[in-house]
């Protein structure tokens, strides 16, 4: 019998393309996501009809903070695996909509962490940030780096999860597993992310919002990299054991390229992949960025064996290709998903 795998975000950017993994797998997989409007819900809908129909997947659109529902859905299904990635995303919304992060990424990750507690589930995967790094001015950043200082909401919430997250493991006995990603792109990505905004800017003439005067570096991580090391990490719950802090089945693990490169570098690169030159607006850094994010990541390799090794190159000309064939048309090419196939 195959494992049956609940994936919160299934709509989502990672969630998308982890369905799509886990399905090609042979697993069952119960897809779970609000569609909120945060962003264009047609782009959620045309991923969500790439599944559509697919042997083993099933999607239900609900809330993690609505707490009856989401402990009936656990209570009926029974899952083996829980993959966490639904989440209110975005460093600057969360200046302007806080609420919106603490009923996503505090009361719904708790309600997550109640329903697999109760349901027996046998490891929880959960998506946290490079963002709770911070201002922090060590590089690389490491796992075993203090994150007691986030410079913005979003990354308190996904700080608040990791806490929470090991309490459970340390009370209950859950193995808890949790990725900090760093600067996620590709095909099938999230609109609001820069390199999507600068790629419709640079085709329709406008100009782009290059803050920190392009000064910032990024560790650009494409998204066949992240899906791989969470398919690894899921395969591989943590044991209980060793000393503290790693006597709880707790683990975390950053998740990145661990090249770091210059904004202006990026955009270069979407310069040659378009054809075309961008009208630069040079600001400066916006309230709650970081100068800089690096991932260490020899915990990964040493526990998985895998580090992420696509390069930005190679990365941004698949994007590239993905959103000319996608957006030709002039908008998304994919009906909404069916109503009669979502559960309540």
């Amino acid at each position: 019998m195959s494992e049956k795998i609940l994936v919160t975000g299934a709509a989502g950017f990672i969630g998308y393309h982890l369905t799509c993994r886990l399905l090609k797998e042979g697993k069952e997989v119960v897809g779970l996501d609000n569609l909120n409007d945060y962003y264009d819900v047609a782009l959620k809908e045309a991923r969500l009809a790439q599944v559509h129909g697919r042997p083993g997947f099933r999607f239900v659109r609900g809330d993690v903070a609505d707490r009856a529902r989401l402990a009936r859905r656990f209570a009926e299904e029974r899952f083996d695996k829980v993959v966490h990635l639904a989440a209110q995303a975005g460093v600057r919304h969360s200046l302007d909509n806080p609420h919106a992060y603490v009923d996503s990424n505090v009361v719904g990750f708790v309600n997550v962490l109640e329903g697999c507690r109760h349901s027996g589930v046998g490891h929880l995967v959960f998506a946290s940030s490079s963002s709770v790094y911070g201002a922090n001015t060590k590089i690389p950043f490491s796992e075993s780096d203090n994150v007691d200082h986030p410079v913005s909401l979003y990354a308190a919430t996904k700080k608040a999860g990791e806490l929470m997250a090991h309490t459970y493991a340390h009370l209950y006995g859950l193995p808890t597993t949790g990725l900090r990603f760093f600067t996620v792109y590709g095909p099938w990505g999230r609109p609001d992310m820069a390199y999507f905004l600068f790629t419709r800017a640079i085709l329709q003439g406008r100009p782009i919002k290059v803050f920190n005067r392009g000064e910032m570096r990024r560790d650009f991580t494409y998204i066949d990299d992240v899906i791989e090391g969470i398919v690894r990490v899921l395969a591989a719950p943590p044991a209980p054991g060793g000393a503290a802090p790693l006597a709880a089945p707790y683990r975390l693990y950053n998740i990145g390229n661990n090249r770091p490169v210059t904004l202006m570098r990026f955009i270069g690169l979407l310069e040659e992949f378009l054809g075309v030159e961008a009208e630069k607006e040079l600001l400066p850094m916006q309230p709650g960025d970081v100068p800089v994010t690096y991932a260490d990541i020899d915990t990964l390799a040493r526990d998985v064996g895998y580090r992420p090794g696509t390069s930005l190159e190679e990365g941004l000309r698949r994007f590239v290709a993905w959103y000319q064939a996608f957006y030709d048309t002039g908008g998304p090419r994919a009906a909404s998903y069916p109503s009669a196939a979502v559960q309540p």
